[in-house]
């Protein structure tokens, strides 16, 4: 068997990052309720996929990368951190974005020019048959410039990335050791790419078997982030050598909370948004956190999750894209 520190990684997040109460919103939901302030991470504006590029930007530098080209949506937090990272790493980052070229560069766009990325933008209607020959084609041109390109995945969601979420889990349980608190019953977190729900699935299988973790799809039905998930922690826990098992039975997927699509804001995710920063002075995005904080509050009101429960919310960044939303967060 092998361990997360058995995989080389580079030093890009401030760890360990805050596992902090939230008494008020949790006392007026009837159950102990934690957030994993993933959004302090630090690193190219923080968030969660800082774990997951601390393996994958270390497998860049190990190959000598000189192109790293991944893709996202208009406000993804995943496309601004690899721009980040290329630029630490002196490689040059491109990214292929689903949305029309926008006539304002705000929030995660924003930052996507400041850190000097090329962009380019597909069709929304079009991205999902463009988005394999728009990369490969980048690849293609870095190659015939006499540059080596690498393509990281929507999310970088891989077997290799999702060890930071078994780092995770790994940090929560010292966290709550030193602090002789029990496990939690649940955790719940936003899935946009499957990435962080897998490394928290085989982390959680190994050291909080009764855990329970709840994903609230900001972008796809259950059943193909189930089909997705549940192959990429087998192959994250094949990577590690650890005795695990998983079928898409295994995972708990609630895509009730999308809203009319991904990264436009929810009714039920403004609210949330608007809850959360008046209960606790805290600021979560209408992209993924704000929806994900609806799917926790519906759920305990439904039941899903038991009055008493022990919970753990995974803040996964994403402020800056709050203030592209501020007319339509303002007139909700």
């Amino acid at each position: 068997m092998k361990q997360t520190d058995d995989f080389e990684r580079v030093s890009l997040g401030f760890f360990p990052t805050p596992l902090e109460r939230l008494n008020t919103l949790g006392d007026s939901l009837g159950i102990t309720l934690d957030i994993k302030r993933d959004d302090y991470t630090g690193f190219g504006g923080g968030g969660n996929k800082v774990r997951k590029l601390e393996y994958l930007m270390a497998d860049a530098c190990r190959q000598q990368i000189n192109v790293v080209i991944t893709t996202g949506g208009h406000q993804s937090n995943h496309a601004r951190m690899v721009a980040a990272a290329a630029r630490k790493f002196g490689m040059k980052p491109v990214l292929v974005l689903r949305g029309n070229q926008p006539d304002v560069y705000q929030g995660n766009l924003l930052l996507d020019k400041l850190f000097g990325a090329e962009l380019e933008f597909l069709d929304p209607e079009g991205y999902f048959t463009q988005i394999k020959g728009a990369m490969n084609a980048h690849a293609d041109a870095a190659q015939a410039r006499g540059e080596k390109a690498l393509i990281i995945p929507l999310g970088g969601a891989t077997p290799l990335g999702a060890l930071g979420y078994v780092r995770a889990i790994e940090e929560m349980d010292a966290q709550l050791r030193e602090r002789n608190q029990l496990p939690p019953d649940v955790i719940v977190a936003p899935t946009g790419s499957g990435g962080t729900l897998a490394g928290l699935y085989v982390g959680a299988r190994k050291y909080w078997p009764d855990t329970r973790i709840a994903g609230i799809s900001v972008s796809a039905k259950a059943e193909w982030f189930q089909t997705r998930i549940s192959a990429m922690a087998q192959d994250c826990a094949d990577l590690l050598e650890w005795s695990q098992n998983w079928t898409p039975e295994d995972i708990w997927i609630e895509d009730g909370f999308v809203g009319t699509a991904y990264g436009v804001p929810s009714d039920g995710g403004i609210e949330a948004i608007y809850r959360v920063a008046q209960a606790e002075g805290l600021l979560l995005d209408p992209v993924y956190t704000g929806k994900a904080m609806h799917g926790l509050i519906s759920l305990v009101e439904q039941g899903k999750i038991s009055a008493g429960s022990r919970v753990i919310f995974v803040h996964c960044g994403g402020s800056p894209a709050l203030y592209p939303f501020a007319q339509t967060l303002l007139e909700h």
